[in-house]
């Protein structure tokens, strides 16, 4: 069991590396001519953002980059912070510049939860040089910042740190005797190092907290198997849940489907459910691709998606989830069609453009003696007493509408022969002139 007082920082914090020697990942931004990396030796500051999943160096590359050019930091963070709290930063930062020449850099934790009014705060002080921004976010900048405060900021995107990085910062966390474990002596085999590499997911810190939670179960410094899976199964893995890691994860299961491929649209299902996402919400958007991307070349698609999600309704966590994932499956090894999905769209196209036009009387009900006066129902064809139950030539749009051909059913499926059957009406109908 390793000691702690009240000074104690957490093993993530006492790594947090100084310079760029000590930095792991990020070659893509920090490598030998890269612009990040020629900003951070130079100490030519910009605004920018940092853009990337929790414990991937967002925090510790602002402080690199304060430290290389010698400025003073601020921190504060949207989570806390209000417009009031900028213009404390910017008036410090003002009376540095005038008194002692030195430049402020402004490091905002969680910058996209800042609202349009507090971002806006930044955009004169980062234009007048008063401050240099770096923000940091996990959430896609395009979507959560303003499109001004873009324009004054270099975007720099981060990204989670592989199995071979997270394994360099493990071993350093081992051996330090400083800063890290190396004083304690603590044994752990390549495979449980492995084991918590892979459940971290890229991300360092979490990496280090798990690392530091197993050493405190240790029993003389000796990581072991159980207390591994102990560890294991008490931590939750990265997962946005709502944000854009979310939707990427969504995405890319509805194209599985779409693409039928049923073992990658299993694995991000899976994915999604390990993550913490509320089956709720896949199973509806399981119903959805149902329509959208099966349609009518496999109807049962719909009802064996709706079956799911009512089964999951039924069951709960876990065993619901298997029919949702069984939906998942079928959905993507069946035939697919679109053309509801798209005849909708043309459809509700024609109908946003063209405005409310007229139902034609032979198509009105009329179920009083005034409205048959008026010649509600007059010259409706019954189809049921027409040849092959079809009212051939007949023209069920608006008057003044053109007939429209939106549904195009392809040649898989049940679709196929809905298809042919449609070609065969379609045939009548050319035989014979449409009423006027």
């Amino acid at each position: 069991m390793l000691s702690s007082n009240k000074q104690f920082q957490p093993l993530a914090m006492r790594m947090r590396p100084m310079s760029l020697d000590d930095f792991f990942g990020q070659a893509h931004l920090i490598g030998q001519g890269k612009a990040l990396n020629q900003a951070i030796s130079s100490g030519h500051l910009h605004s920018m953002i940092l853009w990337g999943p929790p414990g991937t160096g967002k925090t510790t590359l602002a402080d690199i980059i304060a430290r290389s050019a010698g400025a003073r930091v601020e921190r504060i963070s949207a989570v806390l912070a209000g417009v009031k709290d900028i213009r404390d930063v910017v008036q410090r930062a003002e009376l540095a510049q005038d008194a002692q020449n030195q430049a402020t850099i402004l490091f905002v934790d969680e910058v996209h939860r800042f609202n349009k009014a507090q971002q806006d705060a930044f955009l004169p002080h980062v234009e007048k040089g008063i401050i240099v921004l770096i923000g940091a976010t996990t959430e896609n900048p395009s979507f959560q910042l303003n499109n001004a405060l873009l324009s004054r900021a270099r975007v720099y995107v981060l990204k989670p740190l592989t199995e071979t990085e997270l394994l360099s910062v493990f071993k350093r966390a081992l051996t330090d005797k400083v800063h890290g474990l190396g004083q304690h002596s603590i044994s752990i085999s390549e495979d449980l190092q492995r084991c918590i590499i892979q459940f971290s997911d890229g991300d360092a810190r979490q990496c280090l907290n798990l690392l530091e939670i197993a050493a405190d179960f240790s029993e003389d410094g000796l990581i072991t198997e159980t207390i591994v899976d102990e560890v294991l199964s008490t931590s939750v893995r990265r997962f946005d849940n709502g944000g854009e890691a979310f939707y990427d994860q969504i995405s890319a299961l509805h194209k599985s489907v779409r693409g039928s491929d049923p073992d990658a649209a299993l694995y991000w299902f899976c994915r999604m459910i390990d993550g913490g996402c509320d089956p709720h919400y896949v199973a509806r958007r399981v119903l959805r691709m149902a329509s959208e991307d099966i349609g009518n070349a496999d109807p049962r698609g719909l009802q064996i998606a709706l079956d799911a999600w009512e089964t999951y309704e039924r069951l709960g966590s876990p065993e619901g989830e298997l029919a949702i994932a069984q939906a998942v499956v079928y959905l993507a090894s069946t035939a697919k069609s679109n053309a509801v999905y798209t005849a909708y769209k043309e459809a509700m196209s024609d109908v946003k453009s063209q405005g409310s036009m007229e139902v034609p009387m032979r198509l009105r009900n009329a179920p009083t003696r005034m409205m048959k006066e008026l010649d509600y129902g007059k010259g409706y064809r019954y189809a049921h007493d027409e040849p092959e139950a079809y009212a051939a030539g007949e023209h069920y749009f608006p008057d003044a509408m053109k007939k429209r051909y939106y549904y195009a059913p392809v040649p898989r499926g049940l679709e196929q022969k809905i298809k042919e059957k449609l070609d065969r009406l379609r045939e009548l109908d050319h035989k014979k002139e449409p009423i006027k």
